[in-house]
Formats: structure tokens, sequence, C-alpha cells
């Protein structure tokens, strides 16, 4: 199923990562866990945020893709199920 995956950083923690030196490290690992068909990052809510587009095969799958967001990131997280236009016609042509 396609999943948007917004993660709004910890300012602290991303900070320590980007002076480590492990900020790409860490961006890197998460493109290659979730492998989006799309990738955004930027400011947001007076942090540094991505969103990430991307295909979830199997639910059990969320601990492994949102755990280090979490605990190295103290990230914000919501993921939510979503469409693309392709999909959201083929919905709404069902009846």
């Amino acid at each position: 199923m396609r999943m948007m995956l917004r993660a709004r950083l910890d300012t602290h923690a991303s900070n320590e990562a980007y002076r480590s030196g492990n900020l790409p490290k860490f961006v890197q690992g998460l493109m290659d866990r979730t492998k989006p068909e799309a990738a955004y990052f930027g400011p947001m809510d007076g942090g540094r945020t991505c969103v990430l587009v991307f295909d979830l095969e199997d639910p059990s799958r969320i601990p492994a893709t949102l755990e280090a967001l979490l605990l190295e990131m103290e990230a914000d997280v919501e993921l939510l199920p979503v469409m693309n236009y392709d999909d959201l016609k083929k919905g709404l042509a069902q009846k």
C-alpha cells in the first residue's frame, strides 16, 4: 500500500547527528529502508522534516521503518495511506 511518511526530527537530536557527521548516513538508511517513489526534505513546524511516499508491502514493516526515526532522531511521525491520481480515479469509478 502506498504510504506517506512525515517525520519532523527533533532539533537537538538532529543537530547532534549533523555535528557528528551521522545525519547523511541516517538519511541514507531511511531511503534504503523505504525506497521511496518521492522524497522531500525541508523545514516544517520549526524543524527538519522529511516527507516520503513509499510502498509498504506488509504492515509488519512499520516498526522497522519508523523505529530509527523515533529512537535516533526523537521524531514526531505520521504514517498515512495515500493514493495518487490514478488510484483515486479507479476508486471513484467503483460503485
